[in-house]
């Protein structure tokens, strides 16, 4: 990527904490390869098409996000009709599983003064009596990335410098993927149609029904959402992974590190 300048540089790939700029864990790991994002790109018809389906997946999938935030803070909130089946299923999943989000630690930043990066974290929970970070992803599935970035975050959070900065009173333990989703089903061959960004893609349901409609024929029902909850408890192969990708990336990125001092 090309930046006319120093400036534009640090603000488009880092933050700056107390006066030391940081790389963003996000944009570190645009350095990694992401089949699926790849498989994404080939399927649509040109550059510009596929920049507009990913500008307003990512737009929705904050707004998914901000929801949820106003409503583990307990704030009242106008549920947004597109994506009430998402809200709902995640109201009904955190009522029987019972998350504990601590207000205080949504959308925190967090940094690491020993690896030289930061990111921030959805939020900080307490789940069956366990502490760590949860990351929100609203996705179809679990891709590798989310570990990294997830070990990433409690690497720095491990730090104490940083629990002391940010007043942690209890240490990281693990970490959790909370994925929140919504399609629809057809009822006569149980395909699975996802609507995002403006792109519907259908997974087969043939494996389970053994017939598979035409496109024309699908009985599409009414969207629902889907939620899942997976832990990652162990990280250390996830933080090596994280640091080689940082390290190859500041390789990528050295004529401006070296203009920033950064690798000084």
């Amino acid at each position: 990527m090309r930046y006319k300048d120093a400036e534009e540089f640090k603000t488009a790939n880092g933050y700056t904490i107390d006066e030391a700029w940081y790389p963003r864990v996000t944009r570190i790991l645009e350095i990694k390869a992401k089949p699926a994002l790849d498989n994404f790109f080939r399927e649509m018809e040109n550059y510009a098409s596929a920049e507009t389906v990913k500008n307003k997946s990512a737009e929705e999938g904050t707004l998914v996000h901000q929801t949820v935030e106003k409503i583990v803070r307990g704030e009242d909130v106008a549920i947004p009709e597109t994506i009430t089946p998402a809200i709902e299923a995640f109201q009904k999943f955190n009522r029987h599983n019972q998350i504990a989000f601590h207000p205080d630690y949504l959308e925190r930043q967090v940094w690491s003064g020993r690896h030289r990066y930061a990111g921030t974290v959805d939020a900080l929970a307490s789940v069956g009596g366990k502490f760590g970070v949860l990351d929100i992803k609203t996705s179809s599935g679990f891709y590798p990335e989310y570990n990294l970035q997830t070990a990433a975050y409690v690497m720095a959070l491990q730090e104490f410098p940083v629990k002391r900065s940010l007043g942690l009173s209890h240490d990281i333990e693990t970490r959790w993927i909370l994925r929140i989703n919504q399609h629809r089903i057809c009822k006569a061959c149980n395909s699975v149609m996802r609507e995002k960004g403006g792109r519907t893609t259908i997974k087969d349901g043939r494996k389970k029904t053994g017939v598979l409609c035409s496109e024309a024929d699908h009985s599409w029902g009414e969207r629902e959402g889907d939620v899942e909850l997976r832990e990652f408890p162990y990280t250390y192969h996830d933080t090596k992974a994280f640091l080689a990708a940082k390290l190859l990336w500041e390789w990528e990125n050295n004529y401006w590190l070296r203009k920033i001092g950064y690798t000084e």
